[in-house]
This record gives C-alpha cells, structure tokens and sequence, in this order.
C-alpha cells in the first residue's frame, strides 16, 4: 500500500518517501489520519460496522463509501476534469451526489480495503501534483484545497464512528489543515444562506492539540472566537453544536458564524441540536 511509503523526514515543501521521492507534506498528513480511522474501523465487527451511528443514521459502512467516493471525485477532478464535470452535471440532474463506484456494493474487511484504496490513489496523483493548479469541484479551487477538503470529510465523518463506539480521539495538528478551511470558509456560510456577509470577520485564537496557538485574522475583543482547535472544527463541520463546547464566542458576527458554520458544500444545513452529537459513554 501506497500509503505505507511514507517516512517522517521533511525536506523543503515536500516530505522524503521511501521511494527516493518527495511527497507533498499535505498528502502525509491526509495518510496519516487516514491510518488512524482505519485503525478504528479495523477493529470493529461485521455488526458493528453496520450500525446507525448519530450522523443521518449512517452507518461506518455508509460512511466509508461516501469518504471513497469524494476520493475518487477528487482524483477525476485533477487529472480528467472534462469527464468529472460531465459526470458531476449527470448526477445533479439525477438528483444525486457523489461518484458511483465498485465499492458502493461492498461491506465489511472488502469495503474497508476498498476506501483505503482511494486513499492510495490521492497519494498517487496528489503526492507530487503542483498544487496551485485550479481543478473543478463545486466551484473552482486550487489542489489543494481539494486535499484540505478530503482532510476535512475524512476527519469530520471520522467522528461519528468516533462517537458511535465510545473512543475519545486523539487529534493531531493535522488538524490545521481543517482549521484553515473552516477560516476560510467564513463567507461560505453566509453566502451559501443568500444573507449578507457580516463584517468585520471575527478573529479566531486556538490551542492546538499539541498546546500552539494559531492565530487567524486581525486582532479584535469585540469579534472573537477563542478556544480549542478541536471543537472550532467541530463546530464548523457541524459535528457538534457550539453549545455543546467550551469556545468563547464574542460579537454578533462571531456568534451568527458558529451558530450556522459550513465549510462544506451542499445548501445550507442547520447544525445537529445540542446534545445530539456527543461521544457514546455506554460502549
């Protein structure tokens, strides 16, 4: 497996592999949590990943194959972009989202096998792409941007599975690639509703998981978001409600954005309701 390959030696923007080539680091860090859901995932039985999760009533199972089919959209939208957009413009029409694939008819260690596959393939065509080239998706965006979104779905969907068998998770700073999309994305949430863009734009201070702070934006006491990185992320990818965190959220602005946050695409959808998505303490 590709993704096996990669060795911790960073070398200027790129990271050594075993192969004697330079991978993008954001590639790395996109195995490496990867790995650690598959860890997870792993682990559980053939019941087990057939059971309702808080997400939809997803299941792991549902979950795995939404994750491998963004992959490989992901990976037809940089090297075909001509045949990803006929294929996006033919499942829109037909009232459907993602790419179909061989693995939406597997299950259990096959399926498993299957999505890390499509992890392979980001290594392969993401590892050593330049990537400020633009690539189709919903709107046009830089690669990588594309391997920050496939960061972010893997991450958050991660966390139902997380949640559903009682597993506290150990974050990272891989996190800072979803940090800096949920950033990002702050105009997103607004114009995603049809509502005008509140400014100014609240600046946001975390504690990172291994205690650094990161810092975005100008300054401000008035417009804030302060707190641990990880429930910013969760927040922003509507995880968990921002009740159900310990951020301080200071100023209109700041408080109309985690209430109604979305890095992702799709029309806009409200948060879970407090109380909702929460770690299963029974397992």
């Amino acid at each position: 497996m590709k993704a096996d390959l990669v060795c911790q030696s960073k070398q200027g923007d790129q990271t050594q592999s075993e192969e004697g080539r330079h991978m993008n680091p954001e590639v790395v860090d996109f195995i490496e949590e990867n790995k650690a859901i598959e860890t997870l995932v792993r682990g559980l039985s053939e019941e087990q990943l057939t059971e309702p999760t808080a997400f939809k009533e997803w299941t792991t199972e549902h979950i795995l194959k939404h994750l491998a089919s963004g992959n490989l959209g992901a990976v037809m939208s940089l090297t075909d972009p001509e045949r990803f957009m006929a294929e996006l413009k033919a499942r829109q029409a037909a009232g459907k989202r993602g790419m179909p694939s061989k693995y939406d008819d597997m299950s259990g260690t096959e399926l498993i096998d299957g999505w890390m596959e499509t992890v392979d393939d980001i290594v392969a065509h993401f590892g050593e792409a330049d990537l400020s080239q633009r690539v189709p998706w919903a709107k046009k965006m830089s690669a990588r941007s594309s391997l920050s979104a496939r960061m972010m779905e893997s991450w958050s969907h991660a966390q139902a599975i997380y949640d559903q068998f009682g597993v506290e998770r150990q974050d990272t700073d891989r996190l800072k690639h979803v940090a800096i999309l949920c950033v990002n994305t702050y105009g997103w949430t607004f114009e995603n509703a049809k509502k005008p863009i509140p400014e100014p734009k609240p600046y946001v201070e975390l504690t990172a998981p291994s205690g650094d702070t990161w810092s975005f934006g100008e300054k401000s006491d008035s417009e804030l978001v302060r707190g641990s990185a990880t429930e910013f992320c969760q927040v922003c990818t509507q995880t968990r409600n921002v009740a159900d965190t310990a951020l301080q959220v200071v100023g209109p602005n700041a408080t109309a954005w985690m209430a109604s946050a979305q890095c992702f695409a799709g029309p806009p959808h409200p948060p879970p309701a407090p109380g909702t998505r929460k770690i299963n303490r029974n397992r």
